[in-house]
């Protein structure tokens, strides 16, 4: 199959290749429909559309940081962390249509950035991505490019370092770059105590005293990409990239007190994984007469690593350990994905239809079972249509997506396979150029992922055993969300309210259940998870150009119901950023209190994490420093109402990081535009995990 698909993307482009040439161009064409226009953002039917103000530019020496400079509300942008999130949740980014990483976008040339797409209701084609952020790129008449940025800290083990340059000749251009990060030896440790129930009623409590510990997670990437643009007619992207994990380790040392009276014992439980993910990407777009386009996509990633986890327990002054539990897997997993995208424009509508087939082939070998190896197949099918109209005021979206999902495992042919509908629609009223009000619809699957389906038995401690469930079920999501966006006082007051119903009535969760001695953790599709929440979203500008202020705060209420509970979570959350931008200097203070996820018997958090950056722009230059958690305690963790084992977890780092950052921008020559990609195939390598206790 895997053949198969390679052969059919390669005679696909040697036909487009020669296809008629037509009289369309190849920029993008947007629909003529009634728009919200103010001084930095339009807000059109599906998207929020940010244009970057002189200021913002000239305080921006990477895309990275000129879209933390737009102070987008409802958007979290950390330039330090390299982080962007929107209420908790994750931030598909694009540019110029194609799918992108965040070290891609730390690549863009402020000058080259025209404006930003905000999405937060994506449509069909986006694979139900909860947030997509697009970047328009027109790069400026220079020959080529080259930027370098450093950050490292100056009291622990932590930095970025970012390299990228473009070189253009005739209708191609090259781009070779590379990113390393390094996490070494930062303190750590856990704020943690259990109490487990047995199904006869008797109570263990354990108490940890943390005693220390460490993270390591340190990386790097390099890429070289290629694109052929052919005025009026045919885009061409081919891309190589390498990422490597280079140590990703946690380790937690403790004293852990028994409520039943036993001697305390001495922890300590380490987990890692190390590994390499080539990833190669072809992209064509064929330009056809009549505002007809094709584009077609095809990537392929490998995975090649090992996760390990030791936990170990032992009484003090005793060399024997009373619990020792090591898990070590070697993944050699592939992914390979196609997508075939057909758009046809008329002048006040638009139809989208489209095709996609990912595969992932996964082979895993458990050193700690004698070798044993478990092989994993992965399928999905996509198809979709999506018809865009607007009617005066009104613009109305409606859409069908239709996915096949399988997975089996070869050594036992155990596995599941299920065909699920994703309607969406979308209805959007401007009452002028200040108001805009919209309700949608939508809804998205969720594929079991090989940690929830690997039935192979991992042992977290001394009686908690994780088991996957091979018997789950794609599950599906529905969300209702209206949302009403305004300009208020001349333009100095933007931002949203708006209220969110999601429920996931077959939810893949996990749950507990004992099985004679050991406390098992393993996957069902659950009765659902319900939740509202409210949000409001502002961006102020105080003194424009100068001093600008932007903020989300939103209240969640959820309901959780597996087989055997309910359980309920009510909860704030929010971000707020304050920044001041004069005569090339700035000065940013960020904090953001993480959201507090129910799923499953558990509540999750992120990171609660606050942050102040100064820098000062001279030419070609950027000099900054700044400091990461100047105020209270770095804070990530859980808390587990299972009836079977309550715990509560917080993760500590000494994240009080104090940092230096240079940037250098150089340009010259003269340069062409770079491949707009509208598509872009998934292919995401799965890899196993270890430990999780």
């Amino acid at each position: 199959m895997n053949k198969s698909a390679a052969i059919l993307f390669m005679l696909t482009c040697a036909f487009l290749a020669n296809a008629q040439e037509p009289s369309d161009s190849i920029v993008n064409q947007e629909l003529n429909e009634i728009v919200i226009e103010a001084p930095k953002v339009i807000r059109k039917a599906d998207m929020d559309v940010y244009h970057p103000s002189k200021s913002a530019v000239d305080n921006s020496k990477n895309g990275m940081q000129l879209l933390r400079n737009l102070m987008i509300p409802s958007l979290n942008v950390n330039d330090a962390l390299g982080t962007i999130s929107s209420a908790g949740q994750s931030v598909q980014v694009r540019i110029n249509g194609r799918e992108s990483s965040i070290e891609q976008v730390k690549a863009l040339l402020p000058e080259s950035i025209k404006r930003v797409e905000w999405m937060d209701n994506p449509g069909l084609r986006y694979g139900g991505a909860n947030y997509v952020l697009n970047f328009i790129v027109t790069n400026p008449t220079v020959g080529g490019s080259l930027m370098l940025n450093v950050r490292p800290a100056l009291n622990c083990g932590w930095g970025t370092y970012h390299g990228n340059a473009k070189f253009n000749t005739g209708r191609s251009q090259w781009e070779v770059g590379g990113y390393f990060k390094l996490t070494e030896g930062i303190k750590a440790h856990r704020d943690y105590d259990e109490t487990f129930t047995w199904p006869d009623g008797m109570e263990l409590t354990r108490t940890e005293t943390p005693l220390g510990g460490k993270l390591n997670n340190s990386m790097c990437s390099g890429w070289l990409s290629y694109n052929y643009i052919k005025p009026d007619t045919t885009v061409f992207y081919v891309q190589l990239v390498a990422n490597k994990t280079l140590s990703d380790l946690f380790r937690y040392d403790g004293l852990i007190s028994l409520s039943n009276g036993n001697k305390d014992l001495l922890l300590s439980d380490e987990s890692g994984r190390v590994g390499t993910t080539p990833q190669f990407s072809a992209y064509l777009e064929q330009h056809l007469p009549r505002r007809q386009t094709l584009v077609v996509d095809f990537s392929a990633s490998l995975y090649n690593g090992h996760s390990y986890s030791n936990y170990l327990e032992r009484y003090e002054n005793v060399t024997d350990y009373i619990t020792n539990v090591s898990t070590y897997i070697k993944d050699r997993n592939q992914a390979y994905g196609v997508e075939a995208d057909y758009i046809k424009k008329w002048s006040l509508s638009k139809l989208t239809a489209g095709a996609s087939y990912t595969a992932n082939r996964n082979r895993s070998l458990y050193e700690n079972l004698g070798g044993e190896v478990f092989h994993q197949r992965q399928d999905k099918v996509y198809f979709f249509a999506e018809y865009f109209q607007r009617i005066n005021k009104v613009t109305l979206t409606g859409g069908l997506g239709a996915q096949y999902t399988s997975f089996k495992f070869t050594e036992t042919n155990q596995g599941n396979d299920s065909w699920n509908l994703r309607p969406q629609a979308t209805a959007t009223y401007s009452l002028n150029q200040n108001h805009n009000f919209r309700l949608a619809f939508t809804s998205w699957q969720s594929t079991p992922t090989l940690e929830q389906t690997n039935i192979a038995p991992q042992q977290l401690d001394g009686f908690q055993w994780r088991i996957g469930n091979s018997n789950l079920k794609t599950s599906s999501s529905y969300m209702l969300t209206f949302r009403y966006s305004h300009n208020l006082f001349n333009q100095r007051v933007s931002g949203s309210f708006g209220a969110r119903a999601f429920t996931s009535p077959d939810a893949i969760t996990p749950y507990l259940y004992w099985d004679n001695d050991r406390l098992i953790t393993s996957y069902e599709n659950s009765k659902g998870l319900s939740n509202l929440s409210f949000w409001l979203s502002e961006q102020i500008q105080i003194i424009p150009d100068w001093l600008m202020f932007s903020g989300t705060i939103q209240f969640r209420a959820e309901r959780m119901k597996g087989n055997n509970y309910t359980l309920y979570n009510n909860a704030w959350s929010g971000d707020a950023a304050l920044m001041f931008m004069h005569k090339g200097f700035q000065l940013v203070f960020q904090y953001v209190k993480a959201q507090r996820d129910l799923w499953g018997e558990k509540i999750s958090w992120g990171e609660d994490i606050n942050l102040i950056d100064f820098s000062y722009n001279w030419k070609s230059w950027q000099f900054g420093a700044g400091i990461l958690m100047p105020f209270g305690k770095y804070d990530q963790g859980s808390k587990s109402l299972s009836k079977w084992n309550r715990n509560e977890q917080h993760m500590r780092l000494d994240m009080r990081m104090i940092y230096i950052n240079i940037s250098y921008n150089l340009q010259w020559g003269r340069q062409k535009h770079g491949a707009n990609k509208i598509i872009n195939a998934d292919a995401n390598v799965d890899h196993s995990k270890t430990g999780g206790r």
